[in-house]
């Protein structure tokens, strides 16, 4: 039996399915993301993984036991899980030591060593209303990873964050939950945050999961044009374009899904389809650049910044590249 369990869960409101039955397993130690586009279903379904929403049928297991729902004991929740929503309060008129002291179940040196991997040692002695939005989100998770929870459920963890906040909390909570070899569940606004983080991706469209698999394997063979389009940028090819790179279609009616980063672009003559090039954006690692092929473009990836528009070029796809959706 896994860790943790998702058996047939499923959640109406208001007449209408906000969650279809979703089953999955967790296995102890490791990290699962939950993408999907806004009004999927997300949040619900983590809601009722750390009990604090009712499900219409199915049920959650941790370690062989049902976690119950606010409709089946007094306190919602449970001991075991710890559940960071991305409308974190601190309690007012206490100090930030005081609301930690509340929450917390280890022994102070480990505590210590939290609220320093968090930063918000030099925060003890301030008031809760006295902190910013990037150091109250600090100091709510090593409140939450202070009582011990053996499950840990991040609810759009980054959604309130500017860019330097959101990359010091990224660090963070990988830095925490490999040190603490937590089994941890993320679900962010920002489907691709999970990319770099989850060991296993769950997708959810309209309350159904749509596909289950490593980020890997979910990046660039996407069960459907919505999966593909929430991980980034893509290019649709017909099968007579997908011809052209020497790519034959074995499914009818279906279009070559192929990452931006997929192609390779040389100098004109070097073998591929010769085309030109149409735009150039520089993005600080790499360039992003648009391609004008015989009858289609195409977008894609290059390091070279040679490339400008009016330049003539070859392009490739790479073996084995490209998935039918």
């Amino acid at each position: 039996m896994a860790f943790l369990e998702i058996q047939g869960v499923h959640k109406h409101q208001q007449g209408n399915p906000t969650l279809h039955p979703v089953s999955f397993s967790v296995p102890q130690g490791k990290k699962l993301g939950i993408a999907g586009a806004t009004g999927s279903g997300k949040t619900t379904l983590l809601k009722i993984i750390a009990g604090l929403m009712q499900p219409d049928g199915g049920q959650v297991v941790l370690e062989g036991k049902r976690v119950l729902g606010p409709d089946e004991k007094l306190l919602p929740g449970h001991p075991a899980i710890g559940y960071l929503s991305q409308h974190f309060e601190l309690r007012n008129n206490y100090t930030i030591g005081e609301e930690l002291d509340y929450a917390n179940g280890l022994p102070q040196a480990e505590a210590d060593a939290i609220y320093k991997i968090c930063d918000i040692g030099h925060l003890l002695e301030r008031g809760t209303n006295e902190v910013s939005g990037g150091e109250k989100q600090r100091v709510v998770t090593a409140r939450v990873l202070t009582t011990r929870p053996k499950l840990l459920l991040l609810d759009e963890p980054f959604s309130n964050l500017d860019a330097g906040h959101r990359a010091t909390m990224k660090g963070m909570i990988r830095h925490l939950t490999n040190l603490m070899d937590l089994t941890c569940i993320m679900v962010s606004h920002d489907p691709v945050d999970t990319l770099s983080w989850a060991d296993e991706l769950v997708v959810l469209q309209e309350g159904l999961m749509v596909q289950q698999g490593t980020p890997k394997a979910i990046y660039f063979q996407p069960a459907n044009e919505y999966v593909a389009s929430l991980f980034g940028a893509y290019n649709l090819l017909s099968p007579a374009q997908a011809q052209l790179f020497g790519v034959r279609s074995e499914t009818p009616g279906k279009k070559l899904m192929v990452r931006p980063g997929s192609f390779t672009v040389q100098a004109a003559g070097n073998g591929g389809l010769l085309g030109k090039i149409t735009e150039q954006a520089f993005m600080g690692s790499h360039y992003e650049i648009g391609v004008a092929l015989p009858h289609f473009s195409v977008n894609m990836l290059t390091l070279d910044g040679t490339l400008k528009p009016g330049t003539a070029v070859s392009v490739a796809l790479q073996n084995g590249h490209g998935c039918w959706i």
